[in-house]
């Protein structure tokens, strides 16, 4: 049986790693999750039930009993969720209730809107290249500095209504750096092996055009 193609796209909040993934997928006709919405509905999940996204016990239990529904949620991509998302992320508990899930979308690739079976997957997150697919053909590290991350996030803030102002959304985007680079459970870096990708100056045809001039390149060997 051929092993599945993968794709791991990692880097921090706002760098535009799920923009690239979709496109990559939809591209190459490839499976798509964004990890980071699952830890997203994590934490929204135990939001809604009116505990404490730091409470280990109470985000293990919500990571074990998610169910699929969650994840189409609008309200995954609401400052809060995405705040609540680092901080169940480090929690080791909810990281392996999550752990054979999204190794298993890897190595089992979703089939297509047709119902055939795609050779591959695309998946985007934190510690993709690290933990979940270390041997993922293509690591790509995605990457942008905080100020031009502060401005996508505003904007995209902005758009859907809610209210934001500028150095809040960039202290919450510090501050949810230094929260995944510091935890001790599969903190966010670049795989040894993974590209870097700098989006701070780049729109997304220019973003994509260099990734899949790095996919392309993998391809051919």
């Amino acid at each position: 049986m051929t092993k599945p193609f993968v794709i791991a796209l990692d880097g921090p909040a706002a760098a535009g790693k799920g923009t690239l993934a979709k496109r990559l997928a939809a591209h190459y006709n490839l499976a798509y999750l964004d990890t980071g919405s699952l830890y997203r509905a994590v934490g929204l999940a135990v939001l809604r039930a009116g505990g404490d996204p730091t409470d280990p016990a109470a985000a293990t239990e919500a990571a074990k009993t998610l169910g699929h529904d969650l994840l189409s949620d609008p309200e995954l991509r609401s400052a809060k969720a995405g705040d609540a998302s680092s901080k169940v992320a480090a929690i080791p508990g909810v990281r392996a209730a999550l752990f054979d899930w999204q190794r298993r979308f890897a190595a089992e690739p979703q089939p297509d809107v047709d119902g055939k079976k795609r050779s591959g997957s695309v998946l985007d997150g934190r510690d993709i290249g690290t933990v979940i697919c270390p041997e993922a053909e293509v690591k790509i590290f995605v990457t942008a500095s905080a100020e031009a991350r502060a401005n996508r996030r505003l904007k995209e803030l902005q758009a859907r209504g809610e209210e934001a102002i500028y150095a809040r959304v960039l202290e919450d985007i510090r501050a949810r750096d230094a929260r995944d680079a510091a935890r001790a459970d599969a903190p966010m870096k670049a795989a040894e092996d993974a590209v870097h990708l700098d989006t701070s100056d780049l729109d997304i045809d220019q973003v994509f055009a260099k990734a899949k001039a790095i996919v392309e390149e993998r391809l051919k060997r």
